[in-house]
């Protein structure tokens, strides 16, 4: 295979260790949304950068708003929309969770995703409470988290026993002054603030179990990457998975708004 075909591939959202299980679960909750509305889904990227998700989304067909603060995201991903023909499925929007009642009226977006957001925001609580509330009935958040333990573990493999304590006892789940993430979550607490939205969780699945401890060395080749995605891939359907996931470095929840008739 020619080099930039193959770096093409490594960095796919299909094939990327870092993005694929989520995308997995992402492309399957939209087909199944779309096929039950008959129609392609109204969709909105909170925090989506430079298109990661909503470019693959809109080749499926589905509308795609991008919402992020960084102008220099969204100007990658006006670049990426149109190397990709998609332009007129996906548009980028400069905002937060505040803006999303000039994206779309409030309650008529199919799917929201926030992947990687609840980390850096002023208030995750409220800023899932704007998902639900853009949110039809029956629609579907995707949320993704970094985890708390498996920063745990991580700094108590490496030696860092103090940081690994810090990491287990900090009410932001980081560990030290240092650590470039702003803050971690223990799903429990995803939990609360998802119900507290009036969201119920529909599945939860621990990612990258062991990609992010698994040394570079040992992923030289396309095979080791490959074995590597396919191991975490059959972990999410093991009867114990719910003991691992915990550990996984990021946590992938999908919620559905259920408006009781």
């Amino acid at each position: 295979m020619p080099e930039d075909q193959w770096r093409a591939r490594r960095a796919g959202v299909e094939t990327s260790i870092r993005t694929a299980l989520v995308w997995d679960r992402v492309l399957a909750t939209a087909t199944a949304q779309s096929a039950r509305l008959g129609r392609p889904l109204r969709v909105i990227d909170l925090g989506g950068g430079t298109g990661g998700v909503a470019v693959p989304l809109a080749g499926y067909g589905h509308d795609v708003t991008v919402v992020d603060p960084s102008p220099n995201a969204l100007a990658a991903l006006d670049r990426r929309i149109n190397d990709a023909g998609v332009s007129d499925r996906v548009r980028a929007v400069q905002g937060d969770a505040l803006t999303l009642p000039q994206v779309y009226p409030l309650g008529d977006v199919d799917l929201v995703c926030c992947h990687g957001v609840l980390e850096v925001v002023d208030d995750p609580a409220s800023t899932v409470l704007a998902l639900s509330v853009a949110l039809a009935p029956d629609g579907v958040v995707s949320l993704v988290v970094a985890q708390r333990l498996a920063a745990v573990l991580a700094r108590a493999l490496a030696g860092r026993f103090a940081q690994a304590q810090h990491a287990l006892d900090s009410p932001d789940g980081r560990w030290g002054d240092n650590d470039p993430t702003p803050r971690r979550f223990d799903i429990d607490d995803v939990r609360d603030m998802l119900t507290a939205a009036g969201l119920t969780i529909v599945e939860a699945h621990g990612v990258r179990i062991f990609s992010d401890l698994v040394p570079s060395e040992y992923l030289d080749t396309e095979s080791d990457r490959a074995a590597l995605l396919d191991l975490e891939r059959r972990i999410g359907t093991h009867p114990d998975h719910a003991l691992l996931a915990r550990l996984g470095a990021a946590a992938h929840v999908l919620a559905r708004k259920v408006v009781s008739a």
